[in-house]
């Protein structure tokens, strides 16, 4: 078992990707509290994994490796995508762990017992202004992430993953991650994954940075029909993630909404640019976005 806390952020990753699990967990943000069942398992390097929303209207998502397929019923919508930035509960961590050293002090918190099992708190605090802390607490045994807590600038929590029921080095069962929903004639498909890009061949420019978030994704997207296509970009710390959405501005009385807004705990600001929209939004302080976005500008030709 490690002893030093970045190997255990090392353990944790591995963990998550690594191992065969099954389990429900609750996510709470402000009042609102869901519940989530998820199936993990992998088979000779390849992962599975099925994750069904048990609160409110039916939602599945079920994902092969990168391919990410998600069902909503009610509305019978299936849009695929692939795995993108964000990272979902238990695998909050990126592969390399190491780099969060560079914007993040990290230390050992208590051992305490989640959903039955003892484990090990891991605490990160931000360097800067510019990203929220974490505080992580892993199965001592396995390393298996088992509560996740995003806390705000004030010390506050501002969301938290946390198993309520885990089931840890179950044997492999392909039958669990399959989806529970078949696709009939009269589902609609969307196929959300976009086309890779090269910022360099965009037409803008990101002027202003911030320390350790690196460009991860670049991909031009469908938006609306009779909008034309979307940019959108993403930059992460390994941790947090900052997505920009570059649009044409709707055609409009008056220019379209500006400023700050909240949805959860993800922060969203919006200014337009040139006739477009520039829409930023992530889990990071507004003054985050606010960098990001103010550096936006059309390449000039």
């Amino acid at each position: 078992m490690p002893t030093d806390p970045l190997s255990w952020l090392g353990r944790i990753s591995s963990a998550a990707h690594k191992l065969n699990y099954t389990g429900t967990f609750i996510y709470q943000n402000g009042k609102s509290v869901e519940t989530s069942r998820i199936a993990h398992l992998v088979d000779g390097g390849a992962e599975y994994e099925k994750l069904e929303a048990l609160d409110g209207s039916p939602r599945e998502v079920v994902r092969s490796n990168e391919e990410v397929q998600c069902f909503l019923p009610d509305q019978k919508l299936l849009i695929v995508d692939q795995s993108s930035a964000r990272r979902s509960f238990p695998a909050r961590l990126p592969t390399s762990p190491n780099l969060l050293a560079e914007n993040y002090r990290i230390r050992k918190g208590e051992v305490v017992r989640i959903a039955g099992l003892e484990s090990q708190q891991i605490i990160l605090e931000p360097k800067d202004d510019m990203r929220f802390g974490h505080h992580f607490w892993a199965d001592v045994a396995s390393g298996l992430l088992l509560r996740a807590r995003l806390i705000g600038e004030k010390g506050e929590s501002i969301e938290q993953f946390a198993f309520n029921e885990v089931q840890i080095g179950a044997p492999f069962d392909k039958e669990k991650v399959k989806p529970s929903f078949v696709r009939a004639a009269d589902w609609r498909v969307v196929n959300a994954r976009g086309n890779e890009v090269r910022v360099e061949d965009t037409g803008w420019v990101f002027k202003n940075t911030i320390p350790g978030f690196r460009q991860v994704v670049s991909v031009v997207r469908q938006a609306r029909k009779s909008r034309g296509d979307a940019y959108h970009v993403v930059f992460s710390d390994g941790l947090a993630a900052i997505s920009v959405f570059i649009e044409p501005a709707a055609p409009a009385k008056g220019s379209p909404q500006s400023g700050m807004s909240t949805s959860g705990a993800v922060n969203i600001f919006r200014r337009t640019v040139s006739d477009h929209l520039i829409t930023v939004l992530g889990e990071v302080p507004s003054q985050a976005l606010v960098r990001i976005a103010d550096g936006v500008e059309m390449r000039k030709r």
